[in-house]
C-alpha cells in the first residue's frame, strides 16, 4: 500500500542549534548539498519539515535543524530550541571563535499572493545551492517546496532557507550567519 507525502503543519515548527553535530540518520533527507572550502565546510540537507545545515569550521561544528517539535531529536549541547512563529532574531558567540546569527519568520500570505510567491520560488529552485519540490497534498495544491541559497565570503557564509506549506499559506523563511573567527577578532 502506498501511502503518500504529507508536509507537517507549519505551525508544529521548531528551531534548533546544536554546538555538536547531530546524526544524519535521524532526518528524512530529500536533497542534499556539501560546500567544501579551505577555512570550512557545510552540509546542506532539505528535510520533510525544514533542513539541517552542519557547519563545521576548525574551531568547532554547529549544527541548525528545523523541524517539527515531534521530530526526536537530542538534548546535549542543544543551545536553542524555538518554535518557529512570527519574526525572530538570536546571536551566539562561541569560544573557538565562531559566531551564529540567525532571523527567521513565519508569514501567513493570501492565496493569491502566496501562488505568485510560489511561482517565483519554482524560479529560484534552478539557482539554488539545494532545492526540492514535494508532492502536493492532492491534484490541485501546488507542490511544498524547500529550498537553499548561500553566500560565501572569505571568513564567513551566509544561508538562506526557504519553506512553502501551500495548506496554510505559509512561508518559512530563516537566514543563517557562520562567522569565523568574529570572536576573537572583537568584532
Amino acid at each position: 500500500m502506498h501511502v503518500g507525502f504529507a508536509r507537517p503543519d507549519v505551525d508544529e515548527l521548531v528551531l534548533h542549534l546544536y554546538g555538536r553535530s547531530v546524526h544524519p540518520e535521524l532526518f528524512d533527507v530529500y536533497a542534499r548539498s556539501e560546500l567544501r572550502l579551505e577555512g570550512f565546510t557545510v552540509d546542506l540537507r532539505l528535510c520533510d519539515a525544514g533542513h539541517v545545515i552542519e557547519f563545521r569550521h576548525a574551531g568547532g561544528v554547529l549544527t541548525e535543524v528545523a523541524s517539527t517539535g515531534r521530530h526526536p531529536l537530542p538534548n546535549r549541547k542543544r543551545m536553542i530550541d524555538n518554535k518557529l512563529h512570527g519574526n525572530r532574531d538570536e546571536c551566539h558567540d562561541f569560544e573557538c571563535g565562531l559566531r551564529y546569527q540567525v532571523s527567521y519568520q513565519v508569514e501567513y500570505l493570501d492565496p493569491e499572493v502566496y501562488l505568485n510567491f510560489h511561482e517565483e520560488l519554482l524560479g529560484d529552485c534552478r539557482r539554488a545551492a539545494v532545492a526540492f519540490c514535494f508532492p502536493p497534498g492532492n491534484r490541485f495544491s501546488p507542490c511544498p517546496i524547500s529550498l537553499i541559497r548561500r553566500e560565501v565570503y572569505p571568513d564567513s557564509l551566509l544561508v538562506h532557507a526557504f519553506h512553502t506549506f501551500p495548506d496554510s499559506c505559509a512561508v518559512v523563511k530563516t537566514q543563517s550567519l557562520f562567522e569565523m573567527d568574529a570572536v576573537r577578532d572583537g568584532q
